[in-house]
């Protein structure tokens, strides 16, 4: 899965895909991902596949996995409901997790091999 080697500096090629904060995990827009970087056909194919289901098994082989992200609720009413709306359009974000990927130590990428 040699395509699968993100820059660990930051790139505004893609808008899809981005490190989280921490620079521990990648943050993936799902719908947004499969248009700008799935869509992609011919030699501008960037992983070789157009299937998010088979980009996640790719991911999955390389060691990553899939972390989720906790929103703390508000007790009043509406900001509960404001929270829950904001929640909803947050979870097309997959977040995903490898000990040897991480932004700010590419030496550790070298230890990123298929399992």
């Amino acid at each position: 899965f040699s395509s699968l080697r993100f820059s660990t500096e930051e790139s505004h090629q893609f808008q899809s895909i981005w490190w989280s904060a921490d620079g521990k995990c990648v943050a993936i827009n799902e719908e947004l991902f499969k248009e700008e970087v799935l869509g992609w056909g011919g030699t501008q194919c960037v992983f070789g596949m157009n299937s998010m289901k088979n980009f996640l098994q790719q991911m999955n082989l390389y060691g990553f996995t899939k972390q989720r992200q906790d929103f703390h609720r508000s007790a009043s009413l509406p900001d509960f409901l404001a929270e829950e709306a904001a929640a909803s359009a947050h979870s097309q974000i997959l977040y995903y997790y490898n000990p040897s990927f991480q932004r700010d130590h590419p030496h550790l990428l070298a230890s990123c091999k298929r399992r």
